[in-house]
């Protein structure tokens, strides 16, 4: 397969009246978190979640929940036994290298991404864009791992996502990334791209203090980098830019579990959850066209995502656009593109370059316009065709000039794990 190449993170605390961006080293997650009050997880009703309504998750899951399908959640490990995850979790079938821990989660953000791709609602807690599918959880070595015999004995990022890759999973989420990247990583991504992978990561949360520096592992050729957006369609203030970004999914005023005793859930906003949400996706695709591949699951999304801008002129902040899966579900003979062609430019990946194009003014966005027959008379850019690509970063051009894909983009190997 000629796939592609990209990373992603989360956690922290966010004030009530901005985002705070959140480094997201190895170990340290993409979550600006806080702001609403927190909400108990066993009051017996699922939270309330914006991006199901918008995304009109109801109607989806009449053709697709995510049925066959395997994701594997590469993160803190994931607790199999919160009532929203009660069977939806494959502890078996994590490959060896990266079994030490893999159900017992040190912060609670693993645990969160599962539910977000796949819990079931159950108890109140989070319910999953792909209620049906099934998470195999691979626990690696964070920053905020404290206890140093629990993190000798934790696989690494690269052992993780080879183990992952080695499994049957056929989606890998990587919420976690930074500016440096551990020596194998890049490797480990390939290996897993040449399996037929499917491989999300959060594009990082550090905009607002290091806007355009590449975050690690969504940077790496073949794995998609999402960014996140709100309601509205507008990118996160935090959401980090850059050629790496390839697609926007729901990050913000999402939840997460406050802390390991699982009890309660606060307001969070992140690519973490935007790269879980985005996989989730993939996974409802996935499971309605079982024999396609990576490549054809990619095209689709990415030739369905809301945009205001050429195809040909990704944006660097939400790329090819905002996710809309529905697109690919209410057409059953859509046509998914060939099966072994990297669905991004290749043209753009020989020259290093795209057209750009100009900025809106500072503060405004762009819209698109309703498509004709999506009915429902919804003005929500998620639920409509017309979607708002908000570009409301102090000062900084809206279009990528450059969209090398990265093929020759080397990190650094200091990042602390």
């Amino acid at each position: 397969m000629s796939r592609r190449k990209k990373p992603s993170s989360m956690t922290g605390v966010r004030s009530r009246r901005r985002a705070a961006s959140v480094c997201a080293a190895l170990g340290v997650w993409a979550f600006a978190s806080g702001g609403l009050a927190s909400q108990a997880a066993a009051d017996g009703n699922s939270p309330p979640a914006w991006y199901l309504d918008s995304m009109r998750a109801p109607e989806m899951w009449k053709t697709s929940t995510g049925k066959g399908i395997k994701v594997a959640v590469v993160d803190t490990g994931v607790n199999p036994n919160t009532p929203s995850l009660r069977g939806q979790v494959l502890s078996q079938e994590v490959p060896q290298p990266a079994a030490y821990g893999a159900t017992q989660d040190y912060q609670g953000h693993g645990t969160t991404m599962a539910e977000l791709i796949a819990g079931t609602g159950t108890g109140g807690g989070i319910r999953g864009l792909a209620p049906d599918a099934k998470i195999i959880p691979v626990r690696i070595a964070m920053k905020t791992m404290k206890d140093t015999d629990d993190r000798t004995r934790t696989a690494s990022a690269a052992v993780g996502i080879r183990a992952a890759a080695d499994s049957d999973a056929k989606i890998i989420n990587l919420s976690f990334g930074g500016a440096t990247a551990e020596p194998g990583e890049r490797e480990a991504v390939e290996y897993a791209v040449s399996k037929g992978k499917l491989v999300f990561a959060a594009t990082g949360n550090d905009e607002e203090a290091n806007g355009g520096v590449l975050e690690f592992p969504a940077a790496f050729p073949g794995v998609v980098g999402v960014g996140a957006a709100d309601e509205s369609g507008t990118v996160g203030k935090f959401s980090q830019s850059g050629n790496y970004v390839d697609l926007a999914s729901p990050g913000l005023n999402t939840l997460v579990w406050c802390d390991t005793t699982f009890q309660k859930y606060c307001d969070a906003s992140g690519t973490s959850a935007a790269s879980a949400i985005a996989s989730a996706s993939a996974a409802l695709i996935w499971s309605a066209h079982p024999t396609w591949t990576a490549d054809q699951v990619l095209r689709t999304m990415i030739d369905t995502a809301g945009r205001s801008w050429d195809k040909d002129k990704p944006s660097k902040y939400l790329g090819y656009g905002l996710i809309r899966p529905r697109l690919v579900l209410e057409k059953p003979d859509i046509d998914p593109g060939p099966a072994d062609v990297d669905p991004v430019s290749l043209d753009q990946q020989k020259s290093g370059t795209a057209p750009s194009s100009p900025a809106p003014p500072k503060g405004e966005t762009v819209a698109v316009g309703a498509a004709r027959g999506e009915g429902g008379g919804g003005s929500i850019p998620w639920v409509v065709a017309g979607v708002v690509a908000g570009i409301v970063l102090a000062g900084a051009g809206a279009f990528a000039a450059t969209r090398s894909r990265r093929r020759g983009a080397q990190p650094d190997h200091t990042r602390t794990p």
